[in-house]
Parts: C-alpha cells; structure tokens; sequence
C-alpha cells in the first residue's frame, strides 16, 4: 500500500513538471509572438500594394505579393510617389561603422590592456575618467564636436562621423577590455617580461590571441550604436554623406504625394537589416563575451 501511493504521488509530480514546463512553453511562446508581431506587420506591409493597404487589414497577408516598394526604397526609382532610396545612404553608413568600430576596438583593446595589466601612476584616475565619458550624453558633445570638426576640417565628412564615433565609443570598448583583461593572470605578464617581451610584444603574442570573445562583444556593441547612430548622423553630416538612419527619417517624414507606408515600412527593414543579422549570427557570444570576464575584476 505504501508503494503504491510513493508511486501515485511520484508519478503526479511528474506529471505537474510537465504541466509547468509545457506552460512555461506556451507562455514564452505568445511574448514571442506579441514581441514579433510589429516585424511581422512590417514585412507584410512591404509586400503590398497601396491599394490593398488602403483596403485591407493591417495584419493580414497580401493577397498579391509585390517587391515594388522594396524596389523604390532601395533605388528610389521615382513612381510619382517616393523619388529618393537608401541605397547611396546604405553604403555611407557601411563606411563609417567599419573603420570606426575596427579602430575604436583596437584602441579600446590597448587601453584595457594599459589599465589592466601596467600599472602605471594614475591608472585609476585615467580608467574613471574613460568610465566617466561612457555616462555623458550625445547632446553635451555635440557643439565640443562641431568646433572640434571644423578646426581639422573634417566638418560634413565621413572621416569626421568616423572621428566622432571613435572617440565617444573609447570609454565602452575600454571598459569592455579592461574589464576583461584584469581576469587573465599578471604572472602571465610577468613571465613574458622575464623573457624580455616588451609592451607590444606582450599584447600582440598572449593578450591579442586570449581576446575573441570580448573582441565580438565590442564589434556587436559598437557596430550596433554606430550603426543606428541619428543624432551624430544628422549633426555633422551633409548632404552626399549622411547615413541611412538620416536617409530613413527623410523617407518617413516625407510630405509630397501619397504616403507610401509599403515604401516606409521596405525602407525600415533595410536599415535594420544589418543589425538584426550580426545579432542573429553572434548573438550567442555576445552573451558569452560579457560574462567571460566577470569572475574577475
């Protein structure tokens, strides 16, 4: 008898176990689904014709599949409705986020690396005020910067949107380093000193090759806010220079005509698509990146 009700009582946890498990599931499922549905009216809203948005309901299929608004947010062939596309804007952007996030990782590497392992006098001082400058808002620079751009001469070019983004990134990519490098053992350091390796000659041969994951993490961060950067893009850029986000809002806020939102919501996507992509490929060591260092530091 005692078996028998171990047994039943066993056999009923497990089945609540499942019960949980299957609702966790469900309820997880349906965030899922509340979360996607704006993407999901999007791309849906892209394939359709203006006539069917007009007619039709917002989060149903098209009846007809058409890649014409995708066509004129991309090239920005004129149909009497949308004249300008993002495809020059597009590549702007590709030219700024590469070279600024390639420079500001290996900057903020070298800084990390300085504050972690070389204790230099004052290095606490220097690491707080790097610190400091992750905290000051986009709007407190922005008139510094502009002064700034003008003296070099670099004002309304994309070596100056380059040169912005780098330096208000340094205090990220330094903390991200820092924080990583104080993890790996100073006798490592040590050691390589006793061989007669020097700074460079110590970064490039054991801290270079140990840091891939913080690498992606700060690639991804950095890629992601420069990427979809407006304030700094609209600030100091000009016409033939802007970024796609400039060129978005532009697309967006357009007056002239009919409101083409097919063309609105194709144009959205298209900015967005770079990053969704890096996250959707990296996205799992972006988490592992930001945790490999936090044991230590």
């Amino acid at each position: 008898m005692t078996d028998m009700s171990y047994t039943t009582s066993t056999s009923g946890k497990g089945v609540g176990k499942i019960a949980l498990r299957w609702g966790l599931y469900i309820m997880l499922g349906l965030f899922a689904l509340f979360y996607l549905m704006p993407l999901f009216v999007m791309l849906t809203t892209s394939l359709k014709s203006l006539e069917e948005i007009r007619t039709g309901d917002l989060i149903s299929l098209p009846r007809e599949v058409t890649l014409d608004a995708w066509r004129t947010a991309w090239s920005g062939a004129c149909t009497g409705i949308q004249c300008e596309g993002v495809r020059p804007y597009f590549w702007n952007s590709v030219l700024i986020a590469i070279p600024a996030v390639m420079i500001s990782t290996l900057i903020g590497a070298l800084n990390g690396y300085v504050v972690a392992q070389w204790r230099f006098k004052g290095a606490n001082l220097f690491f707080a005020l790097m610190l400091f400058g992750c905290f000051i808002p986009f709007q407190v620079v922005l008139l510094p910067m502009a002064r700034m751009l003008g003296l070099m001469g670099l004002a309304g070019t994309i070596p100056g949107l380059i040169f912005v983004h780098v330096i208000y990134g340094l205090g990220f990519t330094t903390l991200f380093f820092r924080n990583y490098y104080v993890s790996i053992p100073a006798e490592l350091t040590k050691a390589a000193k006793v061989d007669g390796a020097g700074f460079f000659r110590v970064f490039w041969s054991i801290f270079l090759p140990l840091s891939l994951p913080i690498i992606v993490v700060t690639v991804i961060w950095q890629f992601t806010q420069i990427w979809n950067d407006f304030l700094f893009g609209v600030s100091f850029s000009q016409a033939g220079t802007q970024p796609v986000t400039v060129a978005l809002n532009n697309i967006v806020n357009s007056t002239t005509g009919v409101k083409a939102y097919n063309v609105d919501m194709a144009a959205a996507i298209i900015a967005a698509l770079p990053t969704l992509l890096v996250y959707v490929v990296a996205g799992k060591y972006f988490v592992r990146g930001l945790t490999a260092g936090s044991v230590k530091g």
